[in-house]
């Protein structure tokens, strides 16, 4: 399955006429909508993050072509004020994102890689990923097919302090960072996103 993560920047106070606007465009369209989650912490504009998977990267190629072409991506109109959007493809030894009740905040974090860098961070996720994801399930890890050398791993947590303790117990067992992973890291961002009411991941 190929992904897309789109990032949509809105009008203020516009997301709850967009969601069921980017619930039907999605339905709509090739794909399959698999999340949508308002950021909360990070930058502060109002953003929606688009999670999609895709069957093949020619069913994909259908859709950004559209998308590309479209006065209106996604069917919001003017409330829409920037779009960004990224193709993916998960980690090889990852299953495909599942739709599910996870958690009620998800923590999103693309590392800007060194050239090189990204055979070495996927064998040192390989390593540690069953210990950490016996904390706490992974929704996925995957690595950019465009633009910068990247990967971005998004994670759930029932709540912020949840969070906290299981990133901590897993720094003190040694479980995590990952072996060779800061080391391939140029560029790190987080961003805390908390699940819409059309989002199949909650």
């Amino acid at each position: 399955m190929i992904y897309e993560l789109a990032t949509l920047s809105l009008r203020l106070r516009s997301v709850p006429r967009a969601l069921p606007r980017i619930e039907a465009a999605t339905s709509a369209a090739p794909g399959r909508l698999l999340g949508c989650w308002e950021t909360e912490i990070g930058e502060i504009v109002t953003r929606l993050l688009v999670l999609r998977g895709f069957e093949s990267a020619a069913e994909l190629a259908e859709e950004r072509r559209g998308q590309l072409f479209s006065a209106d991506p996604f069917g919001i109109g003017e409330d829409l004020t920037g779009l960004r959007l990224e193709t993916y493809e998960k980690f090889p030894f990852l299953p495909d994102v599942e739709p599910g009740e996870y958690g009620s905040v998800y923590e999103f974090r693309t590392y800007e890689l060194t050239i090189g860098g990204l055979p070495p961070t996927i064998d040192g996720w390989r390593a540690a990923v069953p210990g950490r994801t016996a904390m706490y399930p992974l929704t996925v890890a995957m690595y950019g097919l465009d633009g910068a050398p990247r990967i971005t791993h998004i994670w759930p947590f029932p709540d912020l302090n949840a969070r906290l303790e299981i990133r901590r117990e897993s720094y003190e067992r040694g479980i995590w960072p990952p072996r060779n992973g800061p080391e391939s890291i140029r560029r790190a961002t987080s961003t805390i996103a908390l699940p819409t009411e059309i989002s199949p991941l909650r």
